[in-house]
């Protein structure tokens, strides 16, 4: 396959992205301050084709700063544009139909919506495509439109899209981290210190994404139409948080972590668990104890029993929120 050039995809390109820039005028400002400030500085990295190792320079950032949050003030009330493709315009969140007009062309097209209803777009270069679990797999290389924020990896409509560059980003940023504490990160990770090394890492963890949405699709075979309705039904963060915590634990029981753990994928099950925080943490205590077994002792058994009684246990935590969800006095909030 050939990647299109020329008017075409700029076109195309300019579209995606104005979608783009439409969605971060709407929801940018909803995120706490330092994960705005992040958002920032990976978009404004991304966009000036700066190098992993090159952090921007302060003056730029904060006039591109000041500059991108005056074009959101002109786009807040704006619609999402459609996209011009061959055949005719298309609806800007039917993924499958661009994809389809862009076959052939090694260009991948993702849309859809995340936490709290938030709309996600990009346009990247076609890296890979594979099916895996009957499952459609699309890695993207180099981007060409994106928004803040956008997600890592995604099962859309029955199609997994992963976002390599914003992998590669991510752990780079996550190993400098380490490196700039003085700690061992993840069992070594931290310890990789050339490109050879680096893009074996995101490689694995690229895997390890994919292995995510791919127990993401077995959860919503087990779980049915009744959670995405009950999901999209919540008014409360709170809840959908929670509900989304659940999941995460389900898929990663049923999938991620038994695959790397038959697979020995070591240094990708402590990484994994360098991650594991928040509410999914709080939630399975007995998951962390099992890892801290597993690393100090060895005992992939204790932490293999772990991930079928999670994997059961999950199951049934979300088949209840979905029996209990229900519409309270307050339009606005759910009791659960």
């Amino acid at each position: 396959m050939t990647v299109v050039a020329g008017q075409e995809e700029c076109r195309l390109a300019r579209a995606v992205q104005r979608n783009c820039d439409i969605a971060d005028a709407r929801h940018a400002r909803e995120a706490t301050m330092c994960t705005y400030l992040l958002q920032l500085r990976e978009l404004y990295c991304w966009e000036h084709g700066l190098p992993l190792a090159r952090a921007p320079e302060k003056e730029a950032f904060s006039r591109w700063l000041a500059e991108r949050e005056a074009r959101w003030a002109t786009l807040e009330g704006a619609q999402y544009d459609a996209l011009p493709l061959g055949p005719g315009p298309a609806d800007p969140f039917d993924a499958d139909t661009v994809n389809r007009a862009l076959a052939g062309r090694a260009l991948v097209y993702s849309a859809g919506y995340g936490r709290f209803r938030r709309a996600h777009f990009f346009l990247a270069a076609l890296a890979r495509e594979e099916t895996r679990d009957g499952v459609r797999v699309l890695v993207a290389g180099r981007e060409l439109a994106r928004d803040l924020g956008a997600p890592l990896a995604a099962l859309q409509a029955g199609t997994i899209y992963v976002r390599r560059e914003g992998v590669r980003r991510w752990l780079w940023d996550k190993l400098e981290f380490w490196r700039s504490r003085g700690v061992g990160g993840a069992h070594g990770y931290a310890s990789a210190s050339d490109e050879a090394a680096f893009e074996r890492i995101v490689d694995a963890e690229t895997e390890t994404l994919v292995l995510h949405e791919l127990g993401e699709s077995r959860a919503a075979a087990l779980l049915g139409p009744a959670w995405e309705e009950m999901l999209a039904r919540l008014e409360d963060r709170r809840a959908e948080l929670l509900a989304r915590a659940v999941r995460d634990n389900l898929a990663d029981c049923l999938t991620t972590l038994p695959a790397l753990l038959e697979r020995e994928a070591h240094a990708s099950i402590h990484f994994w668990f360098a991650q594991f925080d928040g509410l999914r943490r709080e939630l399975f205590p007995s998951l962390l104890a099992a890892y801290r077994d597993w690393s100090e002792r060895g005992a992939a058994r204790s932490l293999a029993r772990a991930l079928v009684a999670g994997a059961a246990h999950w199951e049934r935590i979300a088949r209840r929120f979905v029996s209990v969800a229900r519409p309270a006095a307050d339009p606005h909030a759910f009791v659960l």
